[in-house]
């Protein structure tokens, strides 16, 4: 969500991981569409555009098409491999990083050198503002030799690393531009980009306009010379309609009831893409009734997550195994997971002495958390508990967890790599800044493993190191996995080439338009 997403101080951060990413788009009328435009609808909002900002799931899909990282992660394979950095060497004791620069430039066609990319990567290291740190917080410094030179030094040796380099935030911004405007009106209209496109008009609630980047160093991409249009709109049915009715190119997080109808509709490619998604139900640590571990236990026995994700997702989703998302590195796909088992679930809550003791359900208006917090109420009041559902908007669903202010909510997070190291951190790691995602979960061997995790390079032993973590922290109901579900997304037939990539960027500069 690390993720999601986690981040060393984050209650900001957090807003990627999920629940509070609801959007109040307006609903204007948009003219058919122009072959010049690509058109995407999303409930999901842009507030910034300051990459350091923001991990709100707008924001990251936003940040890929406005600035180029270090490293770029193909499409297609998910190889990691050059970006703005055409090079880069690796000290034996695996503590010093050289990232030797191609020749590129910024969107106002200045070069962007070593002292730029220093510039970004300190500010989300370091800066108090920044939503998201935990992925550069093995680095020590970070100079520039010389103008295409970057030397990034570690406090230990890091395995992640390169792969934390192409994360959302890990775009290089203008140094020149932030310190001569101030980064409040650097970012404010029309920042000075790195990326495939530029920003032509924002307007905050509405929509956000792209142009392609003259200057980008991908000679010949963009591959259309379309402008781009992100347009927030809350409402499900409206997406809908704006699709079927050829208004716009692409809609984002299609619910699932919608889904079989889309398939038939002849010009929408309806798609069920990969994802690092899982939906999981929170349980708050810090009080009772689920500081008792055989309560935890009981809540995880009495859900039949088989057959909420298919009653929630019409059996799109697959059911969760273990705290960890299902389709990451190191995933334990042989765990059996917790059983449904209503009889010793009773039985557990009965040894826990929580019998009739009030469960408050945090939930938003979003039509799949009512859902889940539904079936969630009735499982849990089968068993002998008493499940009240409190409904909060996002602001304060995440002031509530973060303060711990709740016992159980159901939610989501996803990992922006394909390493399990920034998931383990969002989620299970007490020691790590995110409250093992404001559960305050905190067992000191699995903070031990989480560190390990890290350093051990040798690629079997990872494995064996996260496979532990998953066992424990599933058995210890850290949180209860409910299920992993894919991006469903639909997308008009005339785009080639477009798609959303389990880390949340599109592939628009590799989008053409079909003639």
């Amino acid at each position: 969500m690390n993720f999601w997403s986690s981040s060393r101080a984050r209650a900001s951060g957090a807003a990627m991981r999920g629940v509070a990413l609801l959007a109040i788009g307006l609903g204007s009328a948009v003219p058919a569409l122009a072959a010049d435009v690509i058109r995407i609808v999303s409930p999901y909002q842009t507030t910034t555009l300051d990459p350091m900002r923001s991990a709100a799931a707008g924001n990251i899909e936003t940040y890929g098409q406005l600035y180029s990282r270090l490293l770029r992660r193909d499409p297609e394979s998910g190889a990691l491999g050059p970006a703005l950095a055409e090079s880069w060497d690796i000290s034996a004791d695996g503590l010093t990083y050289t990232f030797h620069l191609r020749d590129a430039q910024f969107s106002d066609g200045s070069p962007v050198t070593a002292n730029d990319v220093a510039f970004s990567l300190e500010r989300i290291r370091s800066d108090k503002k920044s939503a998201y740190p935990a992925p550069l917080g093995a680095v020590e410094s970070v100079t520039a030799a010389d103008p295409k030179t970057v030397v990034v030094k570690l406090k230990s040796a890091f395995a992640p690393f390169l792969g934390n380099l192409e994360i959302w935030n890990m775009g290089i911004v203008s140094k020149a531009d932030v310190e001569k405007q101030g980064e409040e009106k650097a970012f404010s209209t029309a920042p000075v980009t790195s990326g495939p496109y530029a920003v032509k008009e924002w307007k905050p609630n509405e929509k956000l306009v792209l142009e392609p980047n003259p200057h980008y160093w991908r000679k010949g991409y963009p591959k259309s010379d379309a402008n781009v249009e992100f347009i927030e709109i809350a409402s499900p049915e409206t997406r809908v309609a704006m699709l079927k009715a050829g208004e716009v190119d692409v809609m984002r997080y299609v619910p699932w009831a919608q889904i079989d109808d889309l398939k038939t509709v002849e010009n929408i490619d309806m798609r069920l893409e990969p994802s690092t998604t899982i939906y999981m139900t929170l349980l708050n640590h810090k009080r009772e009734p689920f500081s008792n571990l055989k309560a935890r236990q009981a809540a995880a026995y009495a859900i039949d997550n088989k057959a909420l994700a298919k009653a929630v997702t019409r059996g799109y989703a697959e059911p969760a195994n273990t705290t960890l998302p299902g389709s990451i590195d190191f995933h334990d796909n042989e765990y059996p997971g917790i059983p449904y088992d209503p009889a010793k679930a009773k039985e557990l809550l009965a040894e826990s002495g929580m019998v009739g003791h009030e469960v408050k359900i945090l939930a938003t208006a979003a039509a799949t958390e009512q859902q889940m917090a539904l079936l969630l109420q009735a499982q849990w009041q089968a068993i002998g508990l008493k499940p009240v559902i409190v409904n909060v908007d996002g602001g304060a669903w995440w002031d509530s967890t973060g303060k711990g202010d709740y016992d159980a909510a159901a939610n989501w997070w996803y990992n922006e790599t394909p390493d399990p190291d920034l998931a383990v951190r969002w989620a299970v790691c007490g020691s790590c800044g995110s409250n093992s995602y404001n559960t305050f979960y905190e067992n000191p061997k699995v903070d031990e493993l989480v560190e390990q995790g890290t350093t051990e390079t040798d690629t079997a032993k990872r494995a064996e190191i996260y496979k532990e973590i998953q066992k424990i922290t599933t058995e210890e109901v850290a949180q209860i996995p409910l299920y992993y579900a894919p991006n469903a997304v639909a997308y008009s037939k005339r785009l080639e080439g477009i798609k959303l990539t389990p880390s949340l960027q599109w592939t628009l500069e590799d989008t053409s338009i079909a003639k």
